[in-house]
């Protein structure tokens, strides 16, 4: 038998991926892939918190919304202008009407309003004259008004006035003997005078029993009438003029019985299309002007608005991103602050004013184009858009730490401040009910609730102060009393203890802040995070080298088993 000749085992080459070499390869290409995620997670953090000059220089990104935040503060500013020039205009309009329909129909005006009504009568011949003199002067209007003034038609279409009288159903008084024997069912009776029948001589309708007043029944009686006019000082700005009809009460007040008829005068002026306009001149055009000037701006916002709510939605998903990986490798969750980092009111305050700006602006073109008349809804808008636009500019601000101090103080202040009003609130509404009902009788600035709380504010601010001592009425000593121990209590209190403390709460975060400014902020784990670059470089560069060394001894076993054996 033939020998067979000797053969040596062959050495088993381990192949790619198995054993203890394997293993130790896939774990050091995770981590990498982990410490590349760990390092993009970290470079977009960094580059959201940039301001926009450090984007741009970190990556050339143009700063759009910088550049529409300075535009569209320069065109929302002229915009506002603009519409409150032309606002101007329509409130004095009004004005000047109701103190011009005042002297024309209040017999006896002196120019000023007694208090909240206009003047007052006291005899019954006097009232008898106040009422037919204010039907006279409406019959007279075109001969004797220096306005652009018409008669305008009422709620039933007709042209004339409308005199209403409240008393009560029937009754019986005695005040000598103290009898007093009244239905107190309140009737409604009207009547309608038109033109037609103011103009008849002798006038019939003065002797109607409808004008036979008894006073110890009656309760009010109402003159009401409409009126039309044109608003010609629009013309002078290049501007449409606006057709109005004015809706003017006369009440005569006998509510209180007490030997005095207050006389009210209200007109609600209301602004409607003028039918037909035929004006030369370049009006039209300048208006045409004007609404190409408010679409730009509507263009402008919507840009701005557009691009905030992008930013917006990034950051909310960068946010999720970094709560997925601290929780995947730290195995907590991240703190409400570092959340809250991530939600930029800045660009809330533009959204929001983007949106009253939008609002206002479509607005105005309306108004502009005589199809609304609301001036007050719109001013509202355009002029609250304003504010937060201007607020805004402090974002920008905040990026230099000399600008900082005002948001960072706020910032730190708010919650104690708001707390700490809380409290001082409860004793602020004391103090308010309290002076309402004791003062109220005695003193004109405690009527009501209102003027009470805007009268103690005053005091706080050291405002009036005198003058609220001085008008106290001495004719109840204990009330006189009582209102000096009010007024010097309160007084003392807010202003030299409350108001101190107020100061000390915000003057204490500003110093908190200037020290932090000097030593450094407390670092969170955000921060923490975005500074962990120097350590995590040399470690990159370590394990970049080590991987790279591990590869080519891969490459080179992983040959070896192509080579042939002889």
């Amino acid at each position: 038998m033939a020998r067979q000749p000797y053969r040596f085992p062959q050495a088993r080459i381990p192949e790619r991926g198995s054993g203890v070499f394997g293993l130790t390869v896939r774990n050091a290409m995770a981590h990498r892939d982990s410490e590349m995620k760990e390092e993009c997670l970290r470079e977009d953090l960094k580059f959201y918190f940039m301001s926009p000059c450090e984007k741009y220089r970190a990556r050339r990104q143009i700063p759009w919304k910088l550049g529409l935040q300075i535009l569209k503060i320069v065109m929302v500013t002229t915009q506002l202008v603009r519409f409150g020039l032309s606002n101007q205009l329509v409130v004095a309009f009004k004005e000047d009407n109701t103190v011009a329909f005042k002297h024309l129909f209040l017999k006896g005006y002196s120019g000023t309003d007694e208090d909240d009504y206009s003047c007052s009568v006291y005899t019954q011949e006097d009232a008898y004259e106040s009422i037919f003199f204010a039907i006279n002067q409406y019959h007279q209007l075109k001969d004797i008004t220096l306005g652009t003034l018409g008669y305008g038609e009422n709620e039933d279409n007709r042209i004339g006035l409308k005199v209403c009288k409240q008393h009560y159903k029937k009754g019986t008084m005695f005040p000598s003997n103290e009898t007093l024997n009244i239905d107190n069912d309140v009737e409604l009776d009207c009547v309608q005078l038109d033109l037609q029948d103011l103009s008849k001589k002798p006038p019939d309708w003065k002797n109607s029993s409808f004008f036979r007043l008894e006073f110890y029944r009656l309760l009010q009686v109402e003159i009401s009438f409409h009126l039309k006019g044109i608003d010609l000082q629009t013309i002078h700005s290049r501007e449409l003029p606006d057709c109005y009809v004015f809706q003017n009460t006369i009440i005569f007040d006998n509510k209180a019985h007490s030997g005095k008829i207050k006389i009210y005068f209200d007109s609600d002026a209301k602004i409607e299309e003028c039918k037909d306009l035929n004006i030369l001149g370049s009006t039209q055009k300048n208006a045409q002007y004007v609404l190409v000037f408010d679409a730009f701006v509507i263009v402008i916002c919507l840009a701005s608005l557009i691009l905030c709510t992008r930013s917006i939605v990034l950051a909310l998903r960068l946010r999720k991103r970094f709560l997925n990986f601290f929780l995947e490798k730290y195995k907590r969750p991240v703190c409400d602050t570092d959340q809250w980092e991530f939600i930029n009111g800045w660009y809330v305050l533009v959204i929001i004013s983007d949106l009253m700006t939008i609002i206002g602006s479509i607005l105005k073109m309306e108004i502009k184009a005589k199809n609304l008349t609301n001036y007050d809804l719109c001013s509202i808008f355009l002029g609250t858009s304003t504010l937060l636009v201007w607020v805004g500019v402090i974002r920008y601000l905040g990026y230099f730490q000399a600008y900082n101090v005002l948001i960072l103080t706020m910032q730190a202040s708010l919650p104690k401040v708001l707390r700490f009003c809380a409290c001082a609130g409860m004793i602020y509404l004391g103090y308010t009910f309290c002076g309402w009902i004791v003062l109220g009788p005695y003193h004109d600035k405690f009527e009501n609730l209102n003027t009470v709380a805007e009268c103690l504010f005053s005091l706080v601010n050291g405002d009036d102060m005198f003058a609220t001592f001085a008008q106290i009425q001495q004719k109840s000593i204990l009330v006189w009393l009582f209102s000096r121990l009010y007024l010097y209590s309160f007084i003392s209190l807010f202003i030299y203890m409350i108001l101190s403390l107020f100061i000390a709460l915000i003057t204490d975060s500003y110093d908190t802040i200037k020290k932090f400014q000097q030593n450094g902020f407390p670092e969170t784990d955000l921060q923490e995070f975005l500074k962990e670059c120097s350590s995590k470089e040399e470690y990159q560069k370590e394990s970049s080298a080590f991987l790279s060394c591990i590869c080519c001894r891969r490459r080179k076993r992983s040959d070896d088993h192509l080579i042939p054996i002889s």
